[in-house]
């Protein structure tokens, strides 16, 4: 058994006020593409050079990488017919990464180098997930229902190691006030009613300072705006407020940056226990 399945994202933003603005190329300035993260999926098991599941995995590898999946940014593909050979992977790239010929390829580039780094990663692993700055790789042998729902286990943060240099509170209570504003407009239906819109991207002044955050959820996310929500409240951990943060998981992320944020570079990172789940220890790149 063969099967694809895809949706694409394509978006505009109003202008509003200058108070606040919801534009498409806020994000590019801080376009890298780091590694982030990864976790192995040890309980789906290994598999032998040769065997039928490496078969199949290389081929969803393959019919990805030759489909024009940089131009929705997003790509559900699986192959195989049985449980023991069965392969299922999703990409899913950052709202800003896809959609133009420059931007497109910054998410095909994304997509060899998180296949290059889960191989390196998780040598002969059937199941895990890597993050980068520009894309989310999610490798399984169960399949991946669509809609998902959210799973609270595999969540971790980054944080700019800079405090806040005005009013903490004040600063806080603005980002999150700005989040609740990007989540209202994080979820559209295209004219067509087929195509749906998980990204949203801003920037907001506050005093001398401009805030720049951006959301996004993977397009199987059930519920994207309660994903977004839960994920804004990990991003002052134990009310440490820092210039910039971010909180990444299998279905969303946030980011949010200062103008101080953005130049420097976040590279705290910390595992999000969860009250939903026991916790993140599993995760094979973090000591919790």
């Amino acid at each position: 058994m063969k099967f694809s399945y895809s949706l694409s994202q394509r978006f505009s933003f109003p202008i509003l006020a200058m108070q606040f603005l919801i534009i498409h190329s806020v994000s590019s300035l801080n376009l890298t593409n780091e590694y982030l993260n990864h976790k192995c999926l040890f309980n789906q098991g290994k598999y032998n050079s040769g065997s039928e599941y490496e078969k199949n995995l290389n081929w969803v590898f393959h019919y990805i990488r030759t489909r024009p999946f940089e131009n929705v940014g997003f790509s559900h593909t699986s192959n195989g017919t049985t449980t023991s050979n069965f392969a299922t992977v999703v990409l899913q790239c950052r709202g800003d990464s896809y959609g133009s010929k420059s931007y497109g390829s910054k998410c095909r580039t994304c997509l060899d180098t998180a296949i290059l780094g889960f191989r390196k990663r998780c040598p002969s692993i059937k199941g895990g997930m890597i993050w980068y700055d520009q894309c989310f790789l999610y490798v399984s042998t169960i399949h991946i229902e669509n809609p998902s729902r959210i799973n609270y286990e595999n969540v971790f943060s980054m944080h700019n190691p800079n405090n806040v240099r005005e009013d903490a509170k004040l600063f806080a209570k603005r980002v999150l006030d700005f989040f609740s504003e990007l989540t209202l407009k994080v979820e559209k239906t295209t004219s067509d009613g087929f195509r749906i819109i998980l990204y949203a991207a801003g920037e907001k002044k506050l005093g001398k300072n401009t805030l720049y955050a951006m959301v996004q959820c993977l397009e199987l996310t059930l519920d994207c705006k309660n994903c977004l929500t839960w994920s804004t409240t990990k991003l002052f951990k134990n009310g440490d407020i820092k210039q910039g943060a971010r909180v990444f998981g299998s279905n969303c992320d946030v980011r949010i940056f200062n103008w101080l944020g953005i130049l420097e570079p976040i590279t705290q990172l910390t595992c999000v226990p969860s009250s939903v789940s026991d916790s993140f220890a599993s995760m094979t790149s973090v000591d919790c």
